[in-house]
């Protein structure tokens, strides 16, 4: 199960973010049009799809100079990030 709670400026993902859940993500991402804080503390696995839908999301808030900010990433979905580059293209922080 895959769920994202909104609170003002900050998304929370819980649970396992994988194909399955892209266009529910998605819908959720499309509301964020400032820059915004991202929540991984509760995540337990992100896929490809998730990537993608990160990616694409940051692509969009860039172009209005926002950004999505990262925060309390596992160990284990940090090395995702690391081996994909993406620890370059997002800001990544304990919190």
């Amino acid at each position: 199960m895959f769920q994202i709670t909104i609170e003002k400026d900050l998304l929370i993902l819980e649970g396992r973010f994988d194909a399955s859940r892209e266009a529910y993500a998605l819908e959720m991402f499309d509301r964020v049009s400032e820059t915004a804080t991202v929540d991984f503390a509760t995540l337990e696995y992100i896929s490809s799809s998730g990537l993608g839908v990160l990616l694409a999301t940051q692509k969009r808030l860039k172009e209005s100079g926002s950004e999505l900010k990262l925060i309390n990433l596992t160990d284990h979905i940090r090395d995702i990030f690391h081996y994909a580059g993406f620890d370059l293209i997002f800001s990544i922080a304990d919190r």
